[in-house]
């Protein structure tokens, strides 16, 4: 489709809601760019220029011509797994029978559509998130069992929550106050363990594991701008959770020795095993994956966990991250190219859960506000390496996909 045939305001106007969409899937600033302009060259238009900051984009058709600068707060928030999948349907049909105006209306439709899984099952979805979390953070029985609870209870709130868009900052606070005095509460009597990870775990769909990656990436691919922005946005994030816990010790007192442990599994040596499989379809519920995306989803989940855990094994803790990214990266890609894959980036994200060691940073803060600086120091300090050994991983991991997908297309 020509850009002599095509309304160039209505090509703009589709480059703008894409850019804008793609934005709040979470997709990286050096990506989006490129999918842009991969777009623009579809519709006739293959000088397009785009840049894409945090919080609007700039797009022009040709070199020297004006450009147009749309702020993108209106569709600002993370979409779900199956408006991201559906987001990239429309990347695969533009310039092949969809014409821009169709494009910018399916992009509005997307944002907008409900989840596929009732309040229900997306709650129980994300108590089965909470319960595989905490099986891989080597719980108790009694973490187990209050996590689970908790699940629920936070998966309650965010239901709750999301109705009303202004609360959304304070949410991660209020939360983490609510399930930390609980736990609290029942530890003062020694009803249950005051065990950092027992919270930790119904809090991990606010943890900003994915984001402090990404941005790291970006950093790497020279987006500077946008990568330091997701950074500080991942770090405050973490900092209002560890806040809302501190907090919570404020007004319910513990003593600090109750309230840091070590990992107990006292399950068994399969727990962290099935607790991989239950985050998969965990997310499938609670992030409304689209259909037939779970075997795919295990998959990348099982394929990511063997990678860490060889390279924890070989290499230790730091560079174990980096392997699990290295293996399920080239997998992420190749499932993208499967007829009922999703795209790598919906894949991605229960994967950097696995991976990211975001509860162990939360711990860490904890512990430094708790004035624990020495314990607190070395959470934090693993934490960035871990996140810097995750971003070399996905780095190194794309440039693997393509020399293997050109070897196997020339066959």
């Amino acid at each position: 489709m020509r850009a002599d045939v095509v309304d160039e305001r209505r090509l703009l106007e589709f480059l703008l809601f894409l850019g804008s969409a793609l934005t709040a899937a979470g997709e990286a600033v050096n990506q989006i760019e490129d999918h842009l302009r991969a777009v623009a060259t579809a519709y006739g238009a293959p000088h397009a220029r785009v840049s894409v900051l945090p919080t609007y984009l700039v797009v022009a058709l040709e070199p020297g011509r004006a450009a147009t600068i749309e702020p993108t707060r209106q569709l600002r928030g993370g979409l779900r797994l199956d408006q991201t999948a559906a987001l990239y349907a429309v990347l695969r049909e533009a310039g092949e029978g969809l014409t821009p105006e169709q494009g910018s209306r399916r992009v509005l439709e997307i944002v907008g559509q409900h989840p596929r899984f009732g309040r229900r099952l997306t709650i129980a979805g994300h108590a089965l998130l909470t319960v595989g979390i905490c099986l891989v953070l080597q719980p108790t029985w009694g973490d187990l069992v209050l996590a689970g609870l908790f699940g629920l209870l936070v998966g309650v709130l965010k239901q709750l929550g999301g109705r009303w868009p202004g609360i959304q900052l304070i949410m991660p606070v209020a939360v983490a106050f609510v399930v930390a005095a609980i736990t609290f509460l029942l530890a003062g009597p020694g009803w249950a363990d005051a065990d950092l990870r027992a919270m930790i775990a119904p809090l991990v769909t606010f943890l900003p594991g994915a984001a402090l990656t990404m941005a790291v990436v970006e950093l790497s691919a020279g987006e500077m701008i946008t990568g330091a922005s997701r950074l500080v946005s991942g770090g405050l994030q973490l900092m209002l959770l560890a806040f809302g816990i501190t907090a919570a010790t404020q007004v319910v007192p513990v003593p600090a020795d109750t309230l840091i442990d070590d990992p107990q599994n006292l399950i068994g040596w399969w727990a962290p095993w099935l607790g991989v499989l239950v985050i998969g379809v965990g997310t499938y519920l609670f992030h409304s994956a689209p259909k037939r995306s779970l075997p795919w989803l295990l998959l990348v989940l099982i394929v990511a966990w063997l990678g860490q855990c060889l390279g924890s094994q070989v290499f230790g803790g730091y560079l174990s991250g980096f392997f699990g990214a290295l293996a399920m990266t080239p997998v992420a890609y190749f499932v993208e190219r499967r007829p009922t894959g999703p795209p790598a980036l919906v894949s991605f994200l229960p994967a950097f859960w696995l991976l990211v060691p975001g509860a162990l940073g939360l711990i860490g803060v904890t512990e430094y506000l708790d004035q624990d600086t020495i314990a607190a120091a070395e959470d934090l300090l693993g934490t960035i390496w871990s996140m810097i050994a995750i971003a070399l991983g996905v780095l190194c991991g794309y440039p693997i996909y393509r020399s293997l997908a050109r070897i196997r297309a020339g066959r």
